[in-house]
């Protein structure tokens, strides 16, 4: 090993700019919008810090290092291909998107830090779902994370929103969601945002309430076409709510089979327990990203397994399921559970119920009390990650054919799924059926449903 690089045998470390030239980067679809790290760095490399690093040079356009450099970049992947930062801020990425090349961009980035072990950061406001902007994407990865589907944990995120019950028209109740928000900066904190100002801003005619909740609340809120928002999920989630064996539930299953293109729709099985309307995903099988997809196929057998475990755990007294393309294994549903169930799609089909063909105003009405539960707060869910990204991957969607609103993918070969939310709307409608039944016996815990 060189001389200085070790002390009595042990590893000493040395300054980065003695092993090789840092290079920083800030990167930003627009000039404009480099300024919000970039303005700030430069106010704090004035002062003391020169003093401290001889040969320190901050200029309007770059920044001399007494070896190396920091730079503001708004330039396409091509251009900036091949440079190594060893660090490298990624600024206001819900605006990089596809339309500006921003995906692309974020993606060379990454890898020109990687090569050199270096590290890169994003710094977005919240993002709006459904414009696949590079902070969504991450997003979606740290999601599947938690879900332990990704193969790698190498991502810390941090986000720091405020309580979906804000009320914005209500001011104590905003300034303590903007107050949460903005933390140790808050004025309110002993910080330097006054937060009167944000509040006027906000309730200003001109700003438009979604841009407010995510650029002051840091709201992740909905596209235009959602059909549920991020707070109004949010704000049923109930995590204390712990499902006991033998407790009395229904359920709801939507399928799918493989595709000759495209991504795999998801096969998703939700519970709702009828005493109180908690929602819960019992398990979702989802096509793996990259080669691990490649001629992916629904494991059928883990499907017909799980639905088997979930009946010998709980007292099951209602089963919907969409029996497109799964019409073989409804049918043995059917013959294998159906007497055991207390509410009945039919007398002759206890559990297909079909979210498809003629029946638009029954989709239609389960679809509206779904929603109107979620808004209404008249049920809570368990968090899951995988059943909340399918709720807010819905889509609304009319035809002059439909007799109301319905919901669908963004578009039929998205790869963003909501099959589990169509399970969680077959598995409410299920309990409403059973709580309209009005007659059933108590449960084995001993209590007794009033009507």
């Amino acid at each position: 090993m060189p001389d200085g690089w070790n002390a009595d045998g042990q590893p000493v470390g040395k300054p980065w700019s003695e092993v090789r030239t840092p290079l920083v980067q800030i990167a930003a679809v627009s000039e404009t919008q480099t300024k919000n790290t970039w303005t700030p760095l430069l106010e704090m490399l004035q002062g003391p810090v020169i003093d401290a690093y001889p040969g320190l040079e901050p200029l309007d356009t770059f920044v001399n290092l007494p070896r190396g450099r920091i730079e503001p970049i708004t330039s396409s992947a091509r251009t900036v291909k091949g440079n190594k930062p060893v660090f490298a801020v990624l600024d206001q990425t819900e605006e990089w998107v596809k339309s500006n090349r921003g995906n692309r961009l974020a993606e060379t980035m990454r890898i020109n830090a990687a090569k050199v072990g270096g590290t890169t950061i994003e710094s977005p406001n919240a993002f709006i779902p459904g414009e696949g902007s590079v902070a969504e994407e991450s997003a979606a990865f740290w999601a599947k994370i938690r879900e332990g589907k990704a193969r790698d944990d190498g991502l810390f995120y941090d986000h720091r929103e405020a309580p979906p019950e804000t009320d914005m028209t209500d001011r104590d109740s905003l300034l303590s969601g903007l107050q949460y928000t903005y933390g140790d900066s808050a004025d309110r904190n002993g910080g330097h945002v006054d937060l009167d100002t944000i509040v006027a801003t906000i309730w200003d005619p001109s700003t438009d309430p979604q841009t407010a909740r995510a650029d002051f609340l840091n709201q992740i809120t909905h596209a235009s076409d959602s059909w549920l928002t991020q707070p109004e999920w949010a704000g049923c989630l109930d995590i204390s709510r712990v499902l006991a064996d033998k407790d009395r539930i229904v359920l709801g299953f939507d399928g799918s089979r493989r595709r000759k293109r495209g991504v795999t729709d998801a096969t998703a099985l939700v519970g709702c327990r009828v005493s109180d309307g908690h929602v819960f995903l019992v398990d979702a099988w989802e096509q793996p990203d990259g080669p691990a997809g490649d001629d992916w196929e629904v494991p059928v057998v883990e499907v017909l397994a799980a639905v088997d475990t979930v009946f010998k755990k709980y007292d099951v007294i209602g089963f919907y399921a969409d029996p497109a393309r799964w019409e073989s294994h409804v049918a043995d549903w059917e013959a294998r559970y159906g007497r055991r169930l207390l509410v009945k799609s039919s007398a002759n089909h206890p559990v297909e119920w079909w979210m498809t063909g003629g029946r638009s105003g029954l989709i239609v009405r389960a679809l509206e009390k779904f929603h109107s539960a979620v808004v209404d707060r008249e049920l809570t869910h368990d968090g899951s990650s995988l059943l909340t990204r399918h709720i807010l991957n819905a889509r609304r969607r009319t035809k002059p054919s439909l007799s109301g609103l319905q919901i669908a993918k963004e578009h039929p070969d998205s790869s963003r799924k909501i099959d589990a939310a169509v399970a969680a709307v077959l598995a409410w409608q299920c309990r409403l059926d059973v709580l309209a039944k009005g007659d059933l016996k108590p449960e084995r815990s001993g209590a007794v449903y009033f009507m």
